[in-house]
């Protein structure tokens, strides 16, 4: 502004020169001519001076007027920002809290559904295998030898303690299964009542889901134990029949014997 008020007092100057001294003064014509190029290095001040931050020309009111409508316009950004944060209501901030829990919820549940599904199915290979191998050993009894029988009874204890170890990994899973699926429920419920109608419809039908693909794993583990009841059964007749058939042959042989003597 310093600037400014020389500059226009340097102009006045020059002008009241020029007026005063229209007529034939050679001297203040000269003198005159001394003030104008002092009015134009002020020019030349000023027009370098408008480059620098801060400074009020005509240049630097032109750029700050149109800055000004963005600092507006962000001040107004950030008030309504500030708005919608304190308009937040308590039952708002609950709706979220509850979405959150039953996330949470869902992703614990879709875990240990994981877990013992893979369990049961290990369960079931173990027991399908230990089927197989002693189904075999019972249509081979009394035709392989001794070497060939202990090793293949070897297999069956070893698909036998396969089964045992699996059969504890299911117990513990189900355990855990329960657990989330009673979190589930509690979550969903809270999720109802807190507002939260869609989280909570969400979180009832993955329990649903989790529930139809754990009883189909279930399924599966439940006909593998029959079957394994049908191999005992089949196992005991066979031994008694390769018994009863051994016995025979044996008093065969010693009233044979006997009839020789």
């Amino acid at each position: 502004m310093q600037a400014v008020r020389q500059c226009s007092a340097c102009a006045r100057s020059a002008a009241g020169g020029l007026v005063r001294n229209q007529t034939t003064d050679v001297s203040l014509l000269q003198t005159s001519r001394s003030v104008m190029r002092r009015g134009a290095a002020c020019v030349r001040f000023l027009s370098s001076d408008s480059r620098k931050p801060g400074v009020q020309t005509l240049g630097g009111l032109t750029s700050h007027m149109s800055i000004a409508p963005l600092s507006i316009d962000s001040r107004l950004r950030a008030f309504s920002f500030t708005q919608q944060v304190e308009n937040l209501s308590h039952d708002s901030l609950i709706k979220r809290a509850a979405s959150v829990v039953t996330d949470s919820s869902s992703t614990f549940l879709s875990q240990t559904t994981l877990a013992l599904i893979d369990a049961l199915t290990d369960y079931s290979k173990a027991v399908h295998s230990r089927i197989a191998f002693q189904r075999r050993y019972l249509a081979s009894v009394g035709k392989l030898s001794p070497a060939e029988e202990d090793s293949l009874q070897q297999v069956i204890s070893s698909w036998r303690a396969e089964a045992i170890e699996r059969l504890d990994e299911c117990k513990r899973y189900e355990s855990t299964w329960n657990n989330a699926v009673s979190l589930c429920e509690m979550a969903a419920e809270a999720a109802y009542a807190s507002g939260a109608q869609q989280a909570s419809i969400s979180m009832r039908t993955n329990v649903q889901v989790a529930q139809s693909q754990v009883d189909e794993a279930r399924k599966l583990s439940a006909d593998a134990d029959k079957k394994l009841a049908e191999t005992k059964v089949e196992e005991i007749q066979r031994m008694a029949e390769y018994t009863a058939l051994k016995s025979t042959e044996e008093h065969e042989v010693h009233e044979a014997y006997l009839r020789e003597d």
